[in-house]
C-alpha cells in the first residue's frame, strides 16, 4: 500500500473530526487549533447546519471571510451572531452545557489522560511544555472531548504520561493512523484509516490496543466533503499542523 500524502492525511483527519459533531451541539476549540476550526466549519457546511460554533477568539457562529492560521485571530469574529468570553466558556462547561471541546496533548495515554506540562521529572524536566491552560477545567466538564494529534507514535501515545495535566470525558482521539474511541475506562481502536495496517497501529502505540483485520476501516472522505473542505480552507491553513 502506497504511503499517503500529507494532504490525504489532513483530509481524512479533518473530515473524521467533522463527522464526530452533531447538529445543534455547542462546540469549542482553543488556541493553535486550525484543524478543529476547519472541522467545525465543515460540519456546519454539510451535516450539522445548526451546530453552535464557539471560538476562543470570542465569536459565536462567526462567518470569517478568510481563515487565519492563528485561531485567536480577530478575523474569526467576522459575522458572529454574538460574542462569548473565556469566562462564559468555562461557565458553560461547568454547568454541563458545553457539548464538545477539541483538545490535544503532547502525551496521551490509554485512558485519555493528557500531558501538556513537562517531559521528565516535573521538578527537573527535560522539556518544559506550555501548560494546560484551561484543559484541566474543560476536559472533565465538557460532555465530550475530542482529542487530536498529527503524529501517531510511541512518544505521543504512551503507557503512562510523565505528568497528568488533565483527564476526563474523552470521547474520541483522531490521529493520522486511526480513530480511538472510549470503551469503559480505555481507548480502543474504533477504525483504522485505509493506509494504516493493524501491525503499524499496534507497533506505533505505546499502550496495548487490539487491532486486526476485523477492525473497521474509516470511511474515506466523500467528494461532497472534500469540495466543502476546499471551499472552507482554500489556502490550506490546516496543513500548518504537519
Amino acid at each position: 500500500m502506497s504511503e499517503p500524502s500529507t494532504a490525504e492525511i489532513r483530509d481524512q483527519m479533518v473530515v473524521s473530526m467533522a463527522r464526530l459533531l452533531s447538529n445543534a451541539e455547542r462546540v469549542f476549540h482553543g488556541v493553535a487549533s486550525p484543524m478543529p476550526m476547519v472541522a467545525t466549519l465543515l460540519a456546519k457546511a454539510t451535516h450539522a447546519p445548526d451546530l453552535v460554533y464557539l471560538s476562543i477568539a470570542g465569536g459565536v457562529d462567526a462567518e470569517p471571510e478568510e481563515l487565519p492560521v492563528s485561531t485567536v485571530d480577530p478575523r474569526l469574529i467576522h459575522g458572529a451572531r454574538s460574542m462569548v468570553t473565556l469566562t462564559d466558556l468555562f461557565d458553560l462547561a461547568a454547568s454541563g452545557r458545553l457539548d464538545v471541546a477539541f483538545l490535544s496533548g503532547v502525551q496521551i495515554d490509554g485512558r485519555g489522560r493528557i500531558n501538556m506540562s513537562a517531559i521528565g521529572d516535573f521538578a527537573r524536566p527535560k522539556v518544559r511544555l506550555p501548560g494546560g491552560a484551561g484543559s484541566a477545567a474543560i476536559l472533565p466538564r465538557a460532555r465530550r472531548t475530542v482529542l487530536w494529534r498529527t503524529r501517531h507514535d510511541r512518544r505521543v501515545f504512551v503507557e503512562t504520561p510523565d505528568f497528568v495535566t488533565a483527564s476526563g470525558n474523552v470521547g474520541q482521539v483522531v490521529t493520522p493512523l486511526c480513530i480511538f474511541a472510549r470503551s469503559g475506562e480505555r481507548l480502543v481502536v474504533a477504525s483504522r484509516h485505509r493506509w494504516a495496517t493493524p501491525e503499524q497501529i499496534r507497533e506505533q502505540t505505546g499502550f496495548s490496543v487490539e487491532c486486526d483485520d476485523s477492525t473497521p476501516v474509516t470511511d474515506d472522505p466523500t467528494e461532497r466533503e472534500l469540495d466543502a473542505l476546499r471551499r472552507i480552507d482554500p489556502a490550506g491553513v490546516t496543513l500548518s499542523e504537519f
